[in-house]
C-alpha cells in the first residue's frame, strides 16, 4: 500500500510500454512524451521497486527478472482499469446474458412481470429472470447490496431513498364466482356486509384491511371468514365457493370464471411502483429492463 501511494497512473503506463518496446525512444513516441520524461519516469520506477527493471543491452533494453514478474500482472491490471473507466457501451438485449433478480408479491408477478415476460424473452433471449419473494423491510438493503435489481411495491410503502417509477394506479372491485347469486348486480351496503368475505393478509392471519377501515367510518362491519397470504389463492377460492373478495381490478380483468362488480363502499386505491437503488440507476442494461417493464404494463 505504501508503494501504491508513491505511484501515479502515468508511471505504470510508462512501465507497461517500456516492457513492451524495450526502447526509450519508441516508448516516448507511443506515449507522446519526450525521451527525458520517459527517463525520469523510469528513474522513479526503479526507486519505487528497488530494481533497475530495464538494463542496457545489445539491441535495446533488457528486462530484469523483477520486470518480467511485473509484466503480466501489470498488463492485466491496466486492462481492467481501462475497462472500468471506459464509457458504458450501449446495451444490446439480443446479445445480453444478464441474470436479473426482482422482488415481487404474487400480485406483482401477475400484473407486472407476466405481461412483460413474453417481450423480455423475445428481445433478450439470452437473459435470465429470478423472481424473489418481496419482503418489504428488506427491499432497501437487498437493493443496496445488489441482491435485487428491482422491487415492485406500492408507492406509499416504498422505502425512502430509493429511486422509483409509478407504473399504474390500481383500484378495488368486488369479485365472486361467475353466476354468484348475490353479484348479479352491485349489492347495497347492507347486502355487501352480509356476504362472506375472504381477505388477503400479507403479514398472515389478519381479518381487517382497507375495506374494513372504510366501513368503520360509516359505522359498519362485514363478515370476513377467511384470511390468506396470497392473492392467487383468493382467485382459486372465489371460483370454487360462494365467498367474495375485494380485489385489485387488474388482477381479475381477464378472469372469465369470476363475476366482477363495483363495490358499494368507496375504498382508496393505490399506486404500484417500480423501485431500484441509485447504484444501478445509470447502468444501460438496468435502464433497458426498466423501460421494457414500464412499457409492458
Amino acid at each position: 500500500m505504501n508503494n501504491l501511494r508513491r505511484l501515479d497512473l502515468n508511471l505504470l503506463v510508462t512501465l507497461d510500454v517500456l516492457l513492451s518496446e524495450h526502447n526509450v525512444t519508441r516508448a516516448a513516441e507511443r506515449l507522446n512524451f519526450s525521451q527525458p520524461s520517459i527517463s525520469v519516469h523510469l528513474a522513479k520506477l526503479r526507486d519505487i521497486f528497488g530494481d533497475p527493471l530495464l538494463l542496457p543491452g545489445p539491441r535495446g533494453m533488457r528486462p530484469t527478472a523483477r520486470a518480467e514478474e511485473l509484466r503480466e500482472p501489470l498488463r492485466l491490471a491496466l486492462e481492467a482499469l481501462e475497462q472500468a473507466v471506459s464509457p458504458a457501451s450501449p446495451f444490446d438485449p439480443a446479445q445480453a446474458n444478464h441474470t436479473w433478480r426482482v422482488a415481487a408479491t404474487d400480485y406483482g408477478e401477475s400484473t407486472i412481470l407476466q405481461p412483460a415476460l413474453s417481450g423480455l424473452r423475445l428481445a433478450a433471449p439470452g437473459t435470465r429472470l429470478a423472481v424473489l419473494e418481496l419482503v418489504p423491510p428488506r427491499i432497501a438493503r437487498q437493493a443496496e447490496q445488489g441482491d435485487i435489481d428491482l422491487a415492485f411495491h406500492t408507492s406509499e410503502g416504498a422505502p425512502s431513498g430509493m429511486r422509483h417509477r409509478v407504473l399504474f394506479k390500481e383500484r378495488y372491485v368486488l369479485a365472486g364466482r361467475a353466476g354468484h347469486p348475490r353479484l348479479k348486480r352491485r349489492p347495497t351496503l347492507a347486502q355487501f356486509c352480509a356476504l362472506d368475505h375472504v381477505i388477503v393478509s400479507p403479514d398472515g392471519g389478519g381479518f381487517r384491511g382497507v375495506t374494513d377501515q372504510a366501513l368503520a367510518e360509516a359505522g359498519l362491519t362485514r363478515r370476513v371468514v377467511l384470511s390468506v397470504p396470497h392473492f392467487l389463492f383468493v382467485i382459486s377460492v372465489l371460483t370454487s365457493t360462494d365467498l367474495v373478495a375485494m380485489v385489485p381490478a387488474r388482477l381479475v380483468r381477464d378472469a372469465s370464471a369470476l363475476q366482477v362488480v363495483e363495490s358499494p363502499v368507496d375504498v382508496p386505491g393505490y399506486e404500484m411502483a417500480m423501485l431500484w437503488h441509485e447504484r444501478s440507476h445509470r447502468d444501460p442494461a438496468h435502464q433497458w429492463l426498466r423501460e421494457h417493464i414500464a412499457a409492458s404494463v
